[in-house]
Order: C-alpha cells, then sequence, then structure tokens
C-alpha cells in the first residue's frame, strides 16, 4: 500500500524531473484539420448522455517502477438528475472498497475513516476536489464527461468495435485548465509549477469513441511523465435504463467536511 500512495503522489506530483525527460507518448498529436471540427461530435455524444441514463465501468491504472497498480469505479447513473450508484474497489489497498451515492447535491460515502460500519459521510457534491491527476472528485461520472467533452485538436482516428457496436474513435488532448479542474489549491501548484517546467502544457491525451446513434460508449484520458503514467478507461452501456437509488436515512449519515485518500480521487 505504501508504494501505491507514493505512486499516486508522484503523479499528482507529475513529478519535478519532467522537464528533463520530457513526454513519453511518442510526440504530439496532429492537429485536425481546421474545416473539420470533430470535437463537435464528441461534444454532440457528451450532451445526449447528460439527458439521459447510463451504466459506467472505469478502470483507472496507475504506473510506476515497472509496476501497475489498478482501480475500478463501477455503477448507474441519472445524468439529467444528477443521481446515481458508484463503487470504488482497489484490490490490496489498507481500505479496498467503498459505496457512494450521489443525490440532491450531496454524495454519501461509506467506509470513511473513523465510521463505524453502516454509517455514511455526507458531503457536498460541488465542495469536493480532486487530489490526483486526472481523477473526479469524490469519483464524479460527470467529471469525466466534461474533461472529455473539452477535448481540443481533435480528429477522427477512424472505425472500431468497442463492446460489439461499430464506434467511430476521436482522439484530442486536454488543455491545462481542463486537466486542473477543480484541483485543489495544493495539487494546482505541484501541477502548474511541472507545466511551467516543460514551458508548456502537459501532453494529455483524451478518447472518445461515439457509435452511429451518437451515443457516447467509451472515453479514455491518459498521461505519462517521467516514468509514471496515468490511464483511465470508462466504459458506457445501457444507456436509457432506468437508475434506481436509495439515499440513506438522517439517522444512518454524518457530516463529513471533506473525504480524502486515493479511492476518493
Amino acid at each position: 500500500m505504501r508504494r501505491l500512495l507514493c505512486l499516486a503522489a508522484a503523479a499528482a506530483l507529475l513529478c519535478v524531473g519532467c522537464s528533463e525527460r520530457g513526454a513519453q507518448d511518442g510526440g504530439k498529436p496532429v492537429a485536425a484539420s481546421p474545416a473539420a471540427d470533430h470535437g463537435s461530435a464528441v461534444r454532440a455524444a457528451v450532451t445526449a448522455l447528460g439527458q439521459g441514463t447510463a451504466r459506467f465501468h472505469q478502470e483507472i491504472r496507475l504506473e510506476g517502477d515497472g509496476e501497475e497498480y489498478p482501480m475500478t469505479v463501477s455503477g448507474d447513473f441519472d445524468f439529467a438528475r444528477d443521481r446515481g450508484n458508484v463503487a470504488v474497489d482497489l484490490p490490496g489497498g489498507g481500505i479496498s472498497h467503498t459505496d457512494e451515492i450521489f443525490s440532491d447535491g450531496h454524495v454519501y460515502v461509506s467506509g470513511v475513516n473513523g465510521l463505524d460500519e453502516g454509517t455514511w459521510g455526507l458531503v457536498s457534491r460541488d465542495a469536493a476536489e480532486v487530489h490526483y491527476v486526472l481523477r473526479a472528485p469524490v469519483n464524479d461520472p460527470e467529471h469525466v464527461l466534461r474533461q472529455i467533452a473539452a477535448m481540443r485538436d481533435a480528429r477522427r482516428e477512424g472505425e472500431e468495435t468497442v463492446d460489439g457496436v461499430r464506434a467511430v474513435h476521436y482522439r484530442g488532448t486536454l488543455d491545462h485548465e481542463t486537466l486542473t479542474l477543480r484541483m485543489a489549491k495544493d495539487v494546482r501548484k505541484k501541477t502548474d509549477d511541472a507545466r511551467d517546467l516543460l514551458g508548456a502544457d502537459i501532453p494529455v491525451f483524451a478518447d472518445a469513441w461515439v457509435d452511429a446513434g451518437g451515443r457516447l460508449v467509451r472515453t479514455r484520458t491518459e498521461f505519462r511523465l517521467a516514468g509514471a503514467g496515468v490511464t483511465v478507461t470508462t466504459a458506457l452501456s445501457d444507456q436509457g435504463k432506468p437508475v434506481r437509488v436509495r439515499v440513506p436515512a438522517a439517522e444512518e449519515t454524518v457530516l463529513a467536511t471533506d473525504v480524502t485518500g486515493i479511492l476518493m480521487g
């Protein structure tokens, strides 16, 4: 667990040696033709998803020292009504599992340090912050969609089969403001410092797969610097199916001003 926390911290700090090593992704992406706004297809797919529901399964891979540390974030979400269920798993972690319920501008979190079993910590959804690069505050699935919708220099990579569905693959980058969206102040400063060392935006790649019906079926964000890396891949399915949420009763909850740790983003 200690090695995992060190790697997560390295991802957040982006390594002070990044200016010497540079990007490990093989160079800058080629900008899309000015005549083709491929990003519009991605934005339209995100907008459509934001008006409906979906199941999602997110795989987060932290890399460093030649090793990988996987996490998963999954559940179902009603994006139109801003409510849903999220489960987070970190095999081998000190806390290996937590459940979250989003409803009415709040997030109910189980497994918080110091809370009894069966008690939920209650936090404000809008007040939650990002503590690790390419993570979402309290694993909010809408945060990833905002970043994907803001991809720049989008280009069409071709058609691929994603979970049995033919989809168009779009690839672009995230600018610094999108990368640091809702970052905690201390993490934002370290990320700003890393950008300054590079002399340019930190190279972060974004991918989206959109099917023939205009539905977003997969997203991916990725960065690698100085031997460390983070890749976040999200699969979306069962779009349009009802999402049922059970909000914990008042006697089951306690106010939590902040929830931290690698499971919380």
